[in-house]
């Protein structure tokens, strides 16, 4: 298993892995979507650039999820793969995989307002990556 669902008195959040950053990115922003709608419905239609800067890897984390969720809610699309590469200089790009998001086949299950910095933990345990993260519902 890549993530999990936290439970939190007033918001929702998630734990997620990787072998490697980029793994532990793609990892959170396919948990966010989790959060939002079901993914097994995501079909991989077409392919979209993303991009997300940061000060350090926390910022560039809730920058990049919250990135994701600009093209979710105001794009329209959804994604169900993450090819990302990350500089030194805390820079991310991804091509995702996904397609536009209708609203008969992408029920919505929670809306996210935003990824914040709540509670944020990111750190490496051993030789694999580990997030925490939670949003405002």
């Amino acid at each position: 298993m890549d993530f999990e669902i936290l439970e939190h008195p007033a918001d929702v959040g998630f734990r997620a892995w990787g072998n490697s950053l980029e793994d532990l990115f793609g990892n959170c922003a396919r948990a966010l979507i989790s959060i939002i709608l079901d993914p097994s419905i995501i079909t991989p239609r077409q392919r979209w650039e993303l991009k997300a800067e940061g000060s350090d890897l926390e910022s560039l984390l809730v920058n990049w999820l919250n990135e994701v969720l600009y093209y979710v809610d105001t794009r329209r699309l959804v994604f169900d793969l993450f090819s990302i590469t990350i500089t030194d200089a805390c820079k991310l790009s991804c091509e995702a995989t996904g397609e536009e998001r209708t609203p008969v086949k992408h029920q919505v299950r929670v809306s996210v307002k935003a990824v914040t910095y709540h509670q944020l933990r990111l750190f490496r345990t051993g030789e694999r990556w580990m997030a925490e993260v939670f949003v405002d519902v």
